[in-house]
């Protein structure tokens, strides 16, 4: 006798897709505008990972329309990018003020955090020129009163691969520090295993390259030197509106204090 074989229906096969889609700078970047706005909604897919993730939450009012909300799970998303954002944000200070302090301490006049009107070449032969705004980390002059002696140097501060590589894809911001600066230095911070962030080849060679290694700057290239007559007046007009790195601290003067006077000097 033959065994009847009975056919099981065969069920389909069911991929579960991840619930949770990676979170990033954009996603965060919603979120404050969210929860500093009225909260109303953009229906955008940035808007549904975040819907999605429960990181907003809609909110119908008595007209029948729909506002967002920053649910606690948002607001503490936020909470640590805040805190990650500070951290690297202290490390890359850090840095930036070494550089700033060894500039001061080689004579020169030093600025952080400025915003410079760069000229950019014309993006096409016979074109117009083009201008933007530049914001070099430190930007420093010589202690001169002559205007071609001036010698401006701009030091870019990187502490993260991931800006450092952003950085070099981008010609037009390296053009517009090497207009403002006779010279133009990348200085390499460290990644938590202690190695630098890049190495001088990836560096174009109109850049010069310094890396900080165990608080001690050392020069993996040198910058090529340019000729650059006189800084533009609004270059000027920006400097003298800022404030500069201040100089020699209070133990330098001291130490200034405790020396002999010069033979026929006039005392107190």
């Amino acid at each position: 006798m033959n065994a009847i074989a009975t056919a099981t229906p065969s069920t389909p096969a069911t991929h579960t897709a991840d619930p949770t889609p990676p979170l990033g700078r954009p996603h965060a970047r919603r979120l404050r505008e969210v929860y500093r706005s009225a909260g109303w909604p953009c229906q955008d897919l940035l808007e549904i990972e975040l819907l999605a993730t429960g990181m907003l939450q809609r909110i119908a009012g008595p007209a029948g329309h729909e506002t967002l909300r920053v649910t606690d799970a948002g607001v503490a998303y936020l909470a640590a990018v805040l805190v990650r954002n500070r951290s690297a944000l202290s490390k890359h200070e850090a840095l930036v003020e070494q550089v700033a302090c060894e500039m001061v301490r080689a004579g020169r006049i030093t600025w952080r955090a400025l915003s410079l009107r760069a000229q950019l070449p014309p993006e096409a032969e016979g074109g117009k020129i083009r201008w933007c705004i530049a914001r070099p980390d430190v930007f420093s002059i010589r202690n001169t009163t002559v205007q071609e002696y001036v010698d401006p140097i701009v030091h870019e501060i990187k502490v993260h691969r991931s800006d450092l590589l952003g950085d070099l894809r981008r010609p037009e911001k390296r053009a517009a520090y090497l207009d403002l600066g006779g010279e133009c230095w990348y200085v390499l911070g460290c990644d938590a295993k202690g190695k630098p962030v890049g190495d001088a080849s990836e560096v174009p060679l109109e850049c010069g390259v310094m890396v900080s290694e165990n608080g001690r700057l050392t020069v993996a290239r040198a910058a090529p030197r340019r000729t650059r007559q006189s800084l533009p007046l609004g270059v000027w007009m920006a400097l003298a509106k800022a404030t500069p790195v201040a100089g020699l601290v209070d133990d330098e003067q001291g130490m200034l204090g405790e020396c002999e006077p010069l033979d026929g000097s006039v005392g107190d």
